[in-house]
């Protein structure tokens, strides 16, 4: 399991249950210690991977003093994500929160932030949001400079979202430079609500990339009571002997495809519950049963994108 900083590294995120898991105090050094005693606890329990990204606030940022503080780290994967560019200003509440742009320009400069707080330590960097639409698939010259890091030691990778998961990661698996895929790492959504991109990552999978499962709770959905949801979630918890929430991101380690599933806490008791989940196990009649709680694609990400940011 891994630890993605996307609800921490900025002072609003469209998790349910923010307004309890985060103090009043969203300052800068009121999370920068969150960020820095989540990682503490993580790397304590046998967590190696830690995922960012340019727009995650300054996650960035936190990432690399922890890195600074913490010394010698033997093991971590760190990887970070450019395409969309931060623009809330540490606020609560903005117009925009942050701005999707998947041209060269954005890229070269967003690669040069990142090397500027996490050079030495950057292992993988990903498009971040990558859909069927965008032109980082068609874009031969952002290819060619992609490929460009790649020779450097850093894996190239695309995170996807949206209801075309699926589209978007087989047209990353087509891209080649000089003959050779070009993305060896994918991120996607996957969880019981929207399991629609699972037979893309198995190909993923398959070719040699890397796989990551990431919003395995669905931004809390999964982890917070519901009473449609408890019926089916509430009795295979109990009967494993675990909570809502590692119920949820067992499910996603138990895909075969899976090889890395990213726990998105807020609190070190959430980042504790979370990784029990490497310690359950599912029966097929429970996967069959917490394959019932499947939206439409169209559905899922129509709620996710109504979620406010609080």
């Amino acid at each position: 399991m891994g630890l993605g900083l996307a609800a921490v590294g900025r002072p609003g995120y469209i998790t349910l249950g923010r307004d309890r898991d985060l103090p009043p105090d969203r300052s800068v050094a009121a999370l920068r210690q969150r960020v820095h005693d989540l990682l503490d606890a993580a790397y304590a329990a046998g967590v190696r991977r830690i995922d960012a990204a340019r727009s995650y606030g300054r996650a960035e940022e936190f990432l690399a003093g922890w890195l600074a503080r913490a010394g010698d780290r033997p093991g971590l994967v760190i990887s970070s994500k450019w395409g969309y560019t931060y623009t809330a200003d540490w606020q609560v509440h903005a117009e925009a929160h942050e701005i999707k742009d998947h041209g060269v320009a954005t890229y070269e400069r967003q690669l040069a932030e990142t090397r500027a707080l996490l050079d030495g330590h950057l292992d993988v960097y990903q498009i971040h949001s990558l859909t069927p639409d965008s032109p980082a698939l068609t874009d031969r010259d952002l290819h060619r400079r992609l490929a460009e890091l790649a020779a450097t030691g850093v894996t190239v990778g695309a995170s996807v979202s949206g209801p075309g998961q699926g589209e978007a990661i087989r047209a990353a698996l087509a891209v080649e430079v000089d003959g050779r895929p070009l993305f060896r790492s994918v991120q996607a959504t996957w969880n019981v609500l929207e399991p629609s991109a699972g037979p893309a990552l198995a190909e993923a999978h398959a070719a040699g990339c890397t796989v990551m499962v990431k919003e395995g709770v669905a931004n809390g959905r999964l982890a917070v009571p519901d009473p449609e949801l408890d019926r089916v979630l509430l009795p295979l918890a109990e009967a494993a002997g675990t909570t809502r929430d590692a119920l949820a991101l067992a499910a996603a380690l138990h895909q075969p495809w899976a090889d890395v599933v990213l726990s998105g806490a807020a609190t070190v008791d959430q980042l504790t519950s979370n990784l029990r989940a490497a310690d359950v196990h599912l029966s097929a009649d429970a996967l069959d049963a917490l394959s019932s709680l499947a939206e439409p694609p169209a559905a899922y990400w129509a709620h996710r994108s109504a979620l406010p940011w609080h």
